[in-house]
């Protein structure tokens, strides 16, 4: 809501009941809902006890009084709905206003003549959020909402999650704007404005443009502007001399800058106006290289989805934090996965200087109806989103592959080829959602923002015509082959490095209620996926339950996994660093709700120990070698290249690195996997007196570069059978210091010739 615009809240209580053709042919206006439920406005319909199962439409109900709003003759009134989930129809005082699509952006609707005959009214919504029936074919432009890998486990999303109000304007109301900032020179920035205008009659207004430096001087542009009667769509630009510049957090500080448009009637009155932060930046993305303001960036980021199943409910506070907690992970980007997330998401990255990839709400199948609704929506997000300088990246769609995963699906062999050829098909053949829809809504991202750089769609390979593909989805260690495969797989398609969009692992959250530690480990295993996400079948293959005696040692070692996986594959992205690799979003940073899966924080945000294997792998300087064998043997005779990698946007002229190796006997009381994770993933040194000195390296790091250090020796004790070989790293210079080590048991006799 923009404080220039006098408004009636309609928030707080409201009266619903299931939807039904007898109400519908009912007057909603003189109807009794004294036996109807209370609901709360904004809010989910399932946080409601009496709709907690709901999939039907629901029927909100609700009477007001406009007596607080002055009088205004030459006023005109407005409902403004701020978010409905997902679509409604809308009535006052039984005359039907008209429908809603679409979740993330406010729709609005004239209502100055019905309220111009008393003050007491009767507003009613039939709001819908119909589950979909073909999962590959679905209809709500709803992303992950109702078809994730969690949140459609936890309930429907339906209901008004915003606010609702009755807004008042002039004769002319600014129905759209969109601020954009077209260029960040040094010398000069120009912003790029577009707003439709909506006037009541035909006439001249001044359209007067503030913008307003973070010291407070302002700078005003005025232009006169003839309205025809109805919607008037006008564009203009305002330069913006010597500003200063926004930038992510790594390059620099983020000022930001208050852009007012208001709409002035030729008798000197103010009609209608709204106020819009902006950061001022340009951004580029090249060979999957970010620049920003001419900078290079090597983007270190994850994958985040809504901090809460319902978007109501997630306080101001948290979204924020969740950004801090980013920061604190040391990444530069989040990814909006496969959603659009609240307001404060966007405003808390501006003033953190965090960079956002913002998906269309589009994830997987969509029946061929839904592109005129989609492109529609494309335009609303620039809307919405478009000021904000932390918004780096638009996606169309995220996997665009016609697929409904399940449990049986993943357990039998048979099926999971079959569904794997088809993923591959799917990939590689032209198909209607890849082909025609991501496209689609790309032309309207190019036209609509100009500013930005676009991806159609993520995580589809190189095929025809699109040869050079997009970001990649490389989910080894998970859902196919080991996690140390990563690398080769890199050095036999390099292009398939640009920019690694989706790996990980998943871990179960500490102290998860529904699992029986009495009946470990014969538990549920399908309930758990159908109420949890908990994905059995490949918990098999990578950290078997059965190989644990207790549940809290399964526990442990999945978040040991999981973090093996995050730190060594952002290892081996951050040594291709730009050759390549313009950087990666791990996947997933955040729960929403309870359950299982690869974030790195619970939906308390309490951490598993990827998050600290997150934040140590994404640290502005760190030295990563060549990783020792899965296992070696006595005699052994090792070469492991050592690098370096900066971040740093200074160079480090003092860089310091040391080597040293040392073996240490097997904790035979815990399976041997996780023993070898706990001593890998030791956060202090355990080297003794006795360890080999492999090297001591000193010299200059540039800055924002990798660089080869030595290729260390290493030989494998002839006595060291049964014991696990530890390889200690360290590095110091320029403020920096950090740690890695790698380890590997020592299996069998010598190797001979």
């Amino acid at each position: 809501m923009d404080a220039t615009r006098p408004a009636l809240d309609l928030s707080g209580p409201w009266r619903a009941t299931p939807a039904d053709d007898d109400l519908r042919r009912t007057s909603l206006a003189a109807m009794d809902d004294t036996t109807w439920a209370h609901v709360t406005v904004p809010g989910q319909w399932r946080s409601s006890p009496a709709f907690a199962d709901l999939d039907d439409p629901l029927l909100y109900r609700r009477t007001f009084s406009t007596a607080a709003l002055p009088p205004d003759p030459d006023g005109r009134d407005w409902l403004v709905l701020d978010g409905v989930f997902y679509t409604a129809d809308v009535w006052l005082d039984d005359a039907y206003l008209g429908d809603a699509e679409g979740y993330f952006f406010a729709q609005s609707f004239e209502v100055t003549e019905p309220l111009r005959s008393g003050h007491d009214h009767v507003l009613a919504l039939e709001v819908a959020c119909t589950p979909p029936g073909d999962r590959t074919a679905k209809r709500n432009l709803t992303g992950v909402f109702q078809h994730g890998d969690l949140l459609d486990r936890h309930g429907n999303p339906g209901g008004i999650w915003a606010p609702v109000r009755i807004e008042r304007s002039g004769p002319v109301r600014i129905a759209h704007s969109r601020i954009l900032c077209r260029s960040a020179r040094v010398d000069r920035s120009t912003l790029g404005l577009r707003v439709v205008l909506d006037a009541a009659t035909s006439g001249d207004v001044t359209i007067r443009t503030t913008v307003v430096r973070p010291d407070g001087t302002e700078l005003v542009d005025a232009r006169n502007q003839p309205l025809a009667t109805g919607e008037n769509r006008v564009e203009w630009t305002v330069d913006v001399p010597d500003p200063e510049r926004w930038w992510p957090w790594a390059l620099g500080d983020q000022p930001m800058h208050e852009v007012r448009v208001d709409v002035v009637l030729p008798d000197g009155r103010h009609s209608d106006g709204i106020s819009r932060s902006i950061g001022l930046r340009e951004v580029a993305l090249q060979d999957w290289i970010l620049w920003v303001n001419g900078e290079r960036l090597f983007v270190k980021g994850s994958n985040h989805g809504p901090t809460r199943a319902a978007l109501s409910e997630a306080s101001p506070e948290e979204v924020a934090a969740d950004v801090g907690l980013a920061r604190e992970a040391g990444l530069d980007l989040l990814r909006v996965h496969a959603h659009v997330a609240r307001p404060e998401l966007y405003d808390a990255a501006d003033a953190a200087g965090l960079l956002l990839w913002q998906d269309m709400p589009l994830q997987w199948g969509y029946h061929r109806s839904i592109r005129r609704q989609a492109r529609r929506q494309t335009r609303e997000l620039v809307d919405v989103l478009g000021h904000h300088p932390s918004v780096v990246i638009w996606c169309g769609h995220e996997a665009p592959l016609a697929i409904d995963v399940t449990p049986q699906a993943l357990a039998d062999p048979a099926r999971r080829s079959r569904l794997v050829a088809r993923v591959a098909a799917a990939q590689l053949l032209p198909t209607w959602n890849k082909s025609v829809l991501d496209h689609s809504i790309a032309r309207v991202f190019h036209h609509s923002d100009g500013t930005r750089p676009v991806v159609p769609h993520s995580g589809v390979l190189p095929h025809l015509p699109q040869l050079s593909g997009t970001d990649a989805h490389l989910s080894f260690g998970w859902y196919h082959g080991d996690e140390r495969d990563l690398a080769g797989f890199l050095r036999r398609w390099p292009r398939m490095a640009r920019f690694v969009s989706e790996f990980g692992a998943q871990a179960v959250p500490d102290d998860f209620d529904e699992l029986d530690a009495e009946a470990w480990p014969a538990l549920d295993w399908d309930d758990l996926w159908d109420r949890h996400g908990l994905q059995h079948t490949f918990f098999e293959q990578h950290v078997p339950p059965s190989a644990y005696a207790t549940l809290d040692l399964w526990v442990e070692a999945t978040q040991r996994y999981q973090a093996t996986v995050v730190r060594r594959q952002i290892e081996v992205l951050r040594r291709l660093k730009y050759r390549p690799t313009g950087g990666f979003a791990q996947f997933f940073f955040a729960d929403a709700s309870t359950g299982v899966s690869w974030s790195v924080l619970d939906h308390r945000r309490r951490p598993k120990l990827g998050f600290e294997a997150l934040r140590q792998a994404c640290r502005p300087v760190v030295v990563v070698a060549d990783r020792l064998p899965a296992t070696v043997a006595p005699g052994d005779h090792l070469h492991l290249d050592v690098h370096a990698v900066s971040d740093a946007r200074i160079a480090v002229d003092d860089m310091v690195v040391t080597a040293v190796q040392f073996v240490r006997s097997l904790d035979d009381t815990c399976p041997t996997p996780l023993a070898l994770a706990r001593m890998e993933q030791e956060t202090t040194s355990t080297a003794s007196a006795e360890s080999d000195h492999l090297g001591r390296w000193q010299g200059a790091l540039p800055a924002d570069a990798c660089v080869k250090v030595a290729t260390m020796h290493v030989d494998v004790p002839v006595d060291g059978a049964g014991h696990v070989l530890i390889v200690d790293l360290e590095i110091s210079g320029g403020g920096h210091r950090g740690r890695n080590r790698y380890v590997a048991p020592i299996i069998g006799g010598p190797h001979t010739s």
